[in-house]
């Protein structure tokens, strides 16, 4: 029910930006972003998971619509490489959890295996 948009954003590690291939949701605008913007971006730097509560309270954030509230993103691992991500954005404040996690690291091990 939090999961608004789900999309699968992927790495062109020449270019230094995430492209969105598949998504689940409103379109949005925002289907290249570079590396190191929005949180996103922080994570296609960090490889780590990144859990944002409050959307407003995120300097570095790139809003895909009025109506997010919090977004969720976990890095997708293939071979030990940071090839890309699972982006949900909710439109409910605050309502991921750790579960969350565990489930989108699970989504994107299944995901790793059939690419």
């Amino acid at each position: 029910p939090a999961y608004d948009l789900v999309g699968f954003y992927f790495a062109n590690e020449a270019e230094r930006t995430l492209h969105l291939k598949a998504f689940a949701g409103e379109p949005t605008d925002h289907t290249v972003i570079p590396f190191g913007k929005g949180i996103c971006g922080q994570v296609a730097e960090s490889n780590a998971n990144f859990v944002v509560p409050d959307v407003k309270a995120q300097d570095n954030y790139i809003a895909c619509s009025i109506y997010v509230k919090a977004e969720i993103v976990v890095p997708l691992f293939k071979d030990g490489k940071n090839i890309g991500q699972i982006d949900i954005d909710s439109h409910t404040p605050d309502p991921f959890s750790e579960a969350d996690e565990r489930f989108l690291e699970w989504v994107n091990e299944k995901v790793a295996e059939i690419l």
